[in-house]
């Protein structure tokens, strides 16, 4: 069984049962090929630098769209997610099927899929950490006061809760944003701006992603 959050058929979220959020990724990649598709039509009568605008708005978003709730999500739904990024990637750059396409990635500065749902939840918490960010959000954070002084102390981490459940008590916010938080260098949890905090965020994700 599923339920639609938003009315709206390109601003929704498909809720399973089961919480895989299957059928939430097949409706985003097949709303995403499609765009693709049509984009293909209009390639060459664009300029490079607008089609990549284009492929942004119609696809990047889609991806992205409350993006947070695909935490742990499944290696098979994120491999999903990522033929689409990888499909947009190929399109804007003309690259063949048989390329690799890390390097390609790499050289848009495109971080992939499983990295821009680290940096939407580090967002998020950064921001409840500096009170920019919903009650309910913020409430789910509690800084982290260990029971003597040690050196931790003052490098600005987060409590992680124990969960229950393995696959999906580990997927929550409360027990995921605290281990993602915790385990950024001290220098980036440190930012005092959001843009700060997004540019060198993007830096060190994009350094993970490809190993530079």
């Amino acid at each position: 069984m599923a339920c639609l959050c938003r009315r709206d058929p390109d601003m929704e979220v498909i809720l399973d049962s089961q919480f895989d959020f299957s059928p939430q990724v097949t409706k985003v990649v097949q709303s995403c090929f499609y765009q693709i598709r049509n984009i293909a039509k209009i390639k060459h009568f664009i300029s490079q630098s607008d089609l990549e605008k284009v492929i942004h708005a119609l696809v990047s978003t889609r991806l992205d769209y409350c993006n947070a709730l695909y935490a742990g999500l499944g290696l098979k739904l994120l491999s999903r997610l990522q033929l689409v990024q990888n499909s947009a990637a190929r399109l804007l750059t003309g690259t063949k099927k048989h390329e690799h396409i890390t390097p390609i990635l790499a050289s848009l500065h495109w971080l992939p899929v499983n990295f821009r749902i680290d940096f939407k939840i580090l967002l998020i918490t950064f921001k409840a950490l500096h009170g920019v960010a919903p009650t309910y959000i913020c409430d789910m954070l509690s800084p982290y006061v260990p029971g003597r002084c040690l050196h931790s102390s003052g490098q600005s981490l987060l409590t992680v809760p124990p969960s229950r459940l393995l696959t999906r008590g580990d997927r929550a916010f409360s027990v995921r944003a605290p281990k993602l938080w915790n385990s950024l260098p001290e220098e980036l949890r440190a930012a005092n701006t959001v843009s700060t905090f997004k540019a060198k965020l993007k830096t060190y994700l994009y350094r993970m992603a490809f190993l530079l």
